[in-house]
């Protein structure tokens, strides 16, 4: 079956095409890869944050000079403010910590997936940096082999997890980005 027509029938198939296309290397080239890809996660990750990314501003820089009020206003009908993304995105970058140091993989749902608004902004603009901080440097001290090993007892590796962390960041700073324009 072509790849295409494997992802459209089968949702779990993204994943196992990319993973495939991975793995497609001579042992030898996947060896190189292998040893050079946290140094890269670690990379895309700090620069979903911190910046010099190829798709446009960082989630830092988005944030940068954005108030508490800004960061509260809802101007989009039905979306999720500011604070409230920045509040997402740091539960799912602390769940992918834990799971690295450990703990066993959990879909996060309810307030553990969009915690609400209850601390001053300051204090969430610092839990994301100091979340994002902590796990680029968890991925840069990781061993090259855990890439390939179960997250947490689910159905995909930290490889495969650690690239949707930083998918993630960049889907939420597009949101972001959108959200201040319309202020």
């Amino acid at each position: 079956m072509e790849p295409a027509k494997a992802i459209n029938q089968d949702p779990g198939g993204a994943h196992k095409v990319l993973d495939a296309r991975y793995y497609n290397f001579t042992s030898a080239t996947r060896g190189k890869l292998e040893r050079m890809e946290t140094k890269r996660l670690a990379s895309q990750l700090r620069r979903s944050y911190e910046g010099q990314a190829w798709h446009g501003p960082s989630l830092g820089e988005l944030l940068d000079g954005v108030t508490s009020e800004q960061a509260a206003a809802k101007p989009v009908s039905g979306a999720h403010s500011i604070w409230e993304l920045v509040l997402h995105v740091t539960a799912w970058e602390r769940e992918a910590l834990a799971v690295m140091e450990g703990k066993k993989y959990e879909t996060l749902a309810g307030d553990k997936d969009w915690p609400p608004v209850q601390e001053p902004w300051q204090a969430a603009l610092d839990g994301l940096g100091s979340a994002s901080h902590a796990l680029v440097a968890a991925i840069r001290a990781m061993p090259e082999e855990k890439l390939n090993e179960s997250a947490g007892g689910a159905e995909y590796n930290f490889y495969f997890m650690l690239h949707g962390v930083v998918q993630h960041n960049l889907y939420h700073a597009g949101q972001i980005a959108m959200l201040k324009r319309a202020l």
